[in-house]
């Protein structure tokens, strides 16, 4: 068994070797705990590393140091990279999203846990702007029967307002711009990127789930959000899954190729769906309706040089109800595996 970081010989705060990050890889998402077993499937399945969600660790959103670098050494003692930390509960940033009253404080907080992800050696944080916390209205079969989950509009138009009233997209377009004039000065001295998220679902013509608008849902909204941070270290986690839901195929790509020849893709969740807009579900990787291979040759044309990850997995026969789906996640970042591969002998 691979020894723990608490048995390892002190070292550097600096992340991994250049080799490692100046090329198009695979790594994969765990869970907030992983487990031994997903670092070592991680591992055998040739990822160059891992992310996980938001650390259970801490209070809120002040993430102690100490935690944050024996988390990253734990990830490195399976000879893997943490490539990334993965959003926070939803309700941890409503107090900034919002202009709660305990906003200054959670900011002061988010920027004390930003430099210590910089401090720590951990290089990205991925964040949303969703304060609803609708995501699907439920699940269906697949291939094979393969459970996935599905969305429809027209289950959640009469919801009660999810946060006490109706909010204009106005505000939030508010809240996100006195987020990132006061974090991106801190991001970029620590050396973290901040990846922003989609609104899933994305509902860009539809109405406001709960009282809430999506502002995050556009090419539009990204591009709007882009030139409000002005900073090389805000940027996109691209969710294909996500864009396809807005658009579909060409959708997805032009976005890849914009953002990318800008340097703002910093990951990406390399996933699909069945259908646009106000009714999708999610498929096995391949399934969908965007031509993978020309995104993932697309991104070796605009010089990416960050991370896929698998999102969002059907769960297949022997995975059970809830948990990680390990057998779906098997299938999906050997899939992508062997793209990766396929597109590098090709180019």
């Amino acid at each position: 068994m691979v020894p723990r970081a608490a048995k390892m010989a002190p070292r550097s705060d600096t992340t991994m070797t250049q080799s490692i990050t100046d090329q198009l890889r695979i790594a994969i998402g765990v869970t907030g705990d992983p487990s031994d077993e997903q670092l070592k499937l991680a591992s055998q399945m040739g990822c160059s590393g891992v992310i996980v969600p938001s650390p259970s660790f801490g209070q809120g959103l002040l993430w102690p140091y100490e935690d944050l670098l024996q988390l990253r050494q734990r990830v490195e003692s399976f000879g893997l990279r943490l490539e990334a930390i993965q959003n926070t509960r939803l309700d941890l940033f409503d107090q900034i999203r919002l202009a709660g009253p305990d906003r200054d404080k959670q900011l002061e907080d988010f920027t004390t846990s930003i430099r210590n992800l910089g401090r720590a050696g951990i290089p990205i944080f991925s964040y949303n702007w969703r304060p609803n916390r609708l995501y699907r209205t439920g699940h269906v079969e697949t291939r094979g029967g393969a459970r996935v989950t599905a969305f429809d509009v027209a289950q959640v138009k009469d919801l009660p307002l999810s946060h006490g009233r109706e909010y204009a997209a106005d505000e939030l377009w508010d809240t996100f711009t006195h987020f990132v004039k006061k974090v991106m000065p801190v991001a970029e001295e620590a050396g973290v990127k901040l990846a922003h998220h989609p609104d899933d679902p994305p509902l860009p013509n539809g109405p406001h789930i709960g009282g809430m608008p999506r502002i995050f849902s556009s090419f539009e909204g990204f591009k709007r959000g882009m030139e409000i941070a002005d900073s090389p270290n805000w940027g996109l986690l691209f969710c294909v899954g996500c864009w396809s839901e807005m658009g579909g195929n060409e959708y997805v790509l032009n976005g890849l190729r914009f953002f990318g020849e800008r340097n703002k893709l910093f990951y990406i969740h390399f996933r699909d769906v069945q259908g646009i807009g106000d009714v999708f579900n999610e498929c096995f990787i391949g399934d969908g309706q965007v031509d993978l291979t020309a995104a993932m040759r697309l991104l070796k044309e605009v010089n990416f040089t960050g991370c896929l990850i698998d999102d969002h997995v059907p769960h297949m026969e022997g995975d059970g109800d809830r948990g990680w789906g390990t057998r779906g996640r098997l299938f999906a970042t050997g899939y992508l595996q062997g793209m990766l591969r396929a597109v590098n002998d090709l180019t």
